[in-house]
């Protein structure tokens, strides 16, 4: 017989299973806490990518995209940083915005996160979304209406990236994405620091995603979730934006 601490964390489980419902919650705290997961269905909402408003300023914030929205009739649900970005908020690879693309791939060796490849890009087109390794997108490129270019790559193929290792010691605030399916997008937040080996088993273990991208760490991962009653504001600015937005009249 199963006790009521496992019923909770199995119906968690299901509940994280599954694609966002109307009317319910799209974002759960799971692991006591320690991460939150927010899922969205591509076929389903509207995800998009954000870096500048229409006077050519970067938006830099979550309260500053949610009133540009308000503005046009649009209510922002969730949002997340979309990745790294240079010290004056620019994509630091791929940034392609409403099909257009605005800054290059980036396939540069290099120090840091993002060249501890392979890295990978996050693109929605549509119905469509993926997670894909920058160079498989490049070699075969997807048709995006969206993408954004951050690494490593957390899971390939179902496997833990070859580079992050179990007994790496650098705990961070960590946030990346998966998809499920080709159009189940799963966000995730680490509420607490944890190591890169840490967060690459919550995608593969406990969120079962075949292929994981890291976004961001450190004090640059953010969420944006009112279902949750969550804001957290960054500072300095942050650079480019992924959010999902809903028509204010809904």
């Amino acid at each position: 017989m199963w006790s009521v601490s496992s019923w909770i964390a199995a119906a968690a489980l299901a509940f994280l299973s599954l694609p966002a419902r109307a009317g319910a919650s799209p974002c759960a705290d799971i692991e006591g806490a320690a991460y939150t997961v927010c899922d969205f269905d591509a076929r389903k909402h509207d995800i998009r990518l954000f870096l500048r408003d229409e006077k050519g300023e970067i938006y830099g914030s979550f309260a500053r995209l949610a009133d540009g929205l308000a503005n046009k009739g649009e209510t922002l649900v969730f949002a997340m940083n979309a990745g790294m970005y240079a010290e004056d908020r620019t994509p630091v690879g791929l940034y392609v915005e409403n099909g257009r693309t605005l800054n290059g791939a980036n396939t540069r060796s290099g120090a840091g996160n993002f060249h501890l490849k392979p890295n990978g890009v996050f693109w929605v087109d549509g119905a469509r979304a993926g997670v894909t390794e920058t160079a498989r997108f490049l070699k075969n490129p997807q048709r995006a209406q969206f993408a954004t270019q951050s690494g490593p790559m957390l899971v390939i193929s179902g496997r833990i990236h070859p580079r992050i290792h179990e007994d790496g010691m650098s705990q961070k605030f960590r946030n990346g994405v998966c998809v499920q399916d080709g159009h189940i997008m799963r966000f995730a937040i680490s509420n607490q620091p944890v190591t890169f080996y840490e967060f690459a088993r919550l995608f593969r273990d406990r969120l079962h995603c075949k292929d994981a991208l890291f976004l961001d760490g450190g004090s640059a991962s953010a969420l944006y979730a009112p279902s949750l009653s969550r804001h957290d504001r960054f500072t300095p600015t942050m650079g480019p934006i992924l959010g999902v937005v809903e028509k204010a009249n809904r």
